[in-house]
């Protein structure tokens, strides 16, 4: 005989009161796992394609780990120096360029130049603090979420509990099955099938378009000579998963740097003048370069990669991730994406289910 109901919610409650609490104390602590856990879930369908292919679990996965470490090991080599020194150059070149930003202002707009002006004691204030903060900002976060200690634990333990994850998979996934509910086992399964190819829709698709997307960024902006192109790239590419922000934020950021960059940097000769010009075919390449860039994201990537049944709605998506990354910090932000698919799964089973009953019905349909 099943339990009942009350008892069931009363249940389900308490581990899902306990599930957060852990979170909450547990915090960076269960980093490592959060993301080794999350590797290991985005390459089992390669090491199952594999296991199709007549190779073992064990040779699967070994293969797997190979190419991993080459692609590492080739992106440590040669892109990983080039973009800590461009975030670098970018962080000592942010005064500078806020300086040039005030003095174009100044010249299109003399009365900012009156020192009582709100305007200007603003600019004046976000200079001084640009100053100020700037490496202050960047030893934080070297100090606190990016130390050394911090990233030596990452890149050791990711590794190794992604590699034992990934190697016992369907062993974890079978010994789940084995101790749920009896009573209720379909409907689990039927949730966990939907939650899976929401989950495999959204962070697998959408993590080959924000790669293949950075990659993009990163390349076209450099051929086209900006300064930190690498960098926005990366940027653009890694946000890519936050509807339009990627775009607006790395848009903006490559538009800007353009301007700064490009903006009198041609040599106008006039008889015997020489003025300084604008370059606006770079800025102009440079704006085209995202516009192709969001093109390729709507009307090709996104349709073929993602597709159209995902079911995370960007508003939902973005509530998600403010809330648990308000909560949770940064492991909050990670898991914010699976537990929203989640809720969205269970809420729209649980929308289905009480238009069936004679709550939503009543008598009289059924009379």
């Amino acid at each position: 005989m099943a339990l009942p109901i009350k008892d069931q919610l009363k249940y389900w409650g308490i581990a899902t009161a306990v599930f957060l609490i852990v979170l909450w104390f547990l915090g960076d602590v269960i980093l490592p796992f959060v993301l080794g856990g999350a590797i290991a879930y985005c390459l089992d369908p390669i090491a199952d394609r594999l296991e199709r292919a007549g190779l073992s679990r064990t040779a699967s996965v070994a293969v797997i780990t190979l190419a991993t470490i080459l692609i590492f090991v080739l992106l440590f080599l040669l892109v990983i120096p080039t973009l800590i020194q461009q975030t670098s150059s970018l962080i000592n070149t942010a005064p500078e360029l806020f300086d040039r930003l005030r003095s174009g202002l100044l010249e299109r707009f003399p009365q900012l130049m009156d020192a009582d002006s709100t305007i200007s004691q603003q600019l004046s204030a976000i200079g001084e603090t640009i100053q100020a903060k700037g490496g202050e900002l960047v030893n934080g976060i070297l100090s606190s979420a990016l130390g050394l200690l911090n990233i030596i634990i990452l890149m050791v333990v990711v590794p190794v509990v992604a590699f034992y994850m990934l190697l016992d998979w369907d062993n974890m996934t079978a010994k789940v099955d084995s101790l749920l509910p009896r009573d209720h086992v379909e409907t689990v399964r039927m949730l966990a099938r939907d939650i899976d190819k929401t989950l495999a829709s959204f962070i697998r698709g959408q993590g080959t378009v924000c790669l293949i997307l950075g990659t993009y960024y990163a390349v076209a902006l450099m051929l086209a000579g900006l300064n930190f192109g690498l960098i926005v790239g990366f940027i653009a590419g890694l946000i890519t998963f936050i509807p339009y922000v990627g775009a607006l934020v790395g848009g903006a950021l490559a538009i800007g740097l353009a301007l700064f960059q490009f903006w009198g940097s041609v040599e106008i000769v006039t008889g015997d003048f020489t003025t300084q010009g604008t370059d606006w075919i770079r800025i102009g390449i440079v704006a085209g370069i995202f516009a192709f860039g969001q093109f390729m994201e709507g009307n090709i990537l996104t349709p073929k990669l993602v597709g159209s049944s995902v079911g995370l709605h960007p508003v939902w998506l973005l509530f998600a991730l403010s809330v648990f990354g308000s909560l949770f910090g940064f492991v909050g932000m990670l898991v914010a994406v699976p537990i929203a698919a989640m809720i969205g799964v269970v809420a729209r089973w649980g929308v289905d289910q009480y238009k069936r009953s004679l709550l939503y019905r009543g008598t009289s349909e059924g009379d």
